[in-house]
């Protein structure tokens, strides 16, 4: 399932095989929350180097719901993205208004904000669930805790989410099954989660409940103490980190995926990310820039489009200048995950993050 093929103190590159192929690791996957990606389709994925993207499973069951989906044989035929698909629980949900109603022992209540039920997501229910969708990584039902939480709400959190991880089915061939760690950010409880998940057998492991608005320097420590517990043969999957100088370090600490809304959102809102740092194309100063966005990227904006043109569709709102910035910024960071990887295995990957602290903090 996972093998890693070359290490670079502890920065590693391997190969996660799944029922959609395989791919090399670390890499950062776009978030496609409802079965899309936002304002990018799934050809532009491809044409940027796209192999993995991940959905959320409480969203898709509750629209469009797991008999359309079943119907078009999976969510791959769904949305016509033919690569590999996680699926988170819709853990997460619990710090985000409008789902969440409670904690049982047995599991999550969440309410439809469409129509007001109520659904009680166990851990069997979760799995079968993404067994319907199809999705070829099945991530664990966890409690994710809010930021900051106080020690008794991180403990229950660490609690339950063991119990409910002895719970969570096994992968096999058709869908890999990957256990999250919580703990908020507790040393103690970072490393009971990290102890109570690795001796469980997952095909792979999720750090939660990081990058929710506790420091940076507090979300590593925390990872090294996991990635320290965690088995070294299993995957890591720090979930929802996407800057570049947060994946840079974090897979010098040993983590292999990523995913994060990081790149589409700030395409949205205007920021490109180039490999000279950011741009604000919000910036009256990149009205008369007749310059690409970035001259060592390759893709469909930066080969057709000037900055000027760009900072003009942002400045008006309009929808093509999102679509565009978004389209780069997700290129960017698959350039830059093969970038690591080439790094990783020259041995020299302490040498590119110098290289990269010049241009993002």
């Amino acid at each position: 399932m996972f093998k890693i093929e070359a290490q670079d103190s502890k920065a590693r590159v391997g190969v996660l095989k799944t029922a959609h192929g395989e791919i090399q690791t670390p890499f950062f996957m776009p978030v496609a929350t409802k079965a899309t990606v936002k304002t990018l389709s799934p050809q532009e994925l491809r044409e940027c180097g796209v192999k993995a993207i991940i959905s959320n499973s409480l969203h898709l069951f509750l629209r469009p719901g797991l008999d359309v989906l079943e119907a078009h044989g999976g969510l791959h035929e769904f949305m016509g993205f033919d690569g590999i698909i996680f699926t988170d629980s819709g853990g997460f949900q619990m710090i985000r208004e409008g789902f969440f109603i409670g904690v049982k022992e047995k599991g999550i209540v969440f309410k439809s904000p469409y129509d007001g039920k109520r659904y009680l997501f166990t851990p069997e229910f979760s799995k079968e669930v993404q067994m319907r969708i199809g999705s070829d990584v099945a991530m664990m039902l966890d409690f994710c805790s809010e930021y900051p939480a106080d020690y008794e709400t991180a403990k229950k959190a660490t609690i339950l989410t063991s119990a409910w991880a002895k719970k969570f089915p096994l992968g096999d061939d058709k869908q890999l099954s990957f256990g999250i760690v919580q703990g908020g950010t507790y040393e103690d409880l970072r490393k009971k989660s990290a102890q109570d998940l690795a001796s469980i057998d997952f095909d792979g492991y999720g750090i939660g409940g990081l990058s929710i608005g506790e420091p940076k320097g507090v979300m590593h420590k925390m990872v090294d103490i996991v990635n320290s517990i965690l088995p070294e043969g299993k995957p890591r999957y720090l979930m929802g980190v996407g800057s570049p100088m947060d994946i840079l370090k974090s897979v010098m600490q040993g983590v292999d995926i990523f995913d994060s809304v990081y790149p589409t959102r700030n395409g949205r809102h205007g920021t490109a990310l180039t490999w000279e740092g950011r741009l604000n194309l919000k910036k009256g100063e990149y009205k008369n820039d007749f310059r690409p966005l970035d001259r060592e990227c390759s893709c469909y904006t930066c080969e057709n489009f000037s900055r000027a043109y760009l900072y003009h569709l942002i400045k008006e709102r309009e929808i093509l200048g999102m679509r565009l910035l978004s389209l780069h910024n997700i290129c960017f960071l698959q350039e830059f995950m093969k970038r690591i990887r080439e790094e990783i295995k020259e041995g020299s990957i302490e040498r590119f993050k110098k290289e990269m602290e010049k241009y993002y903090r």
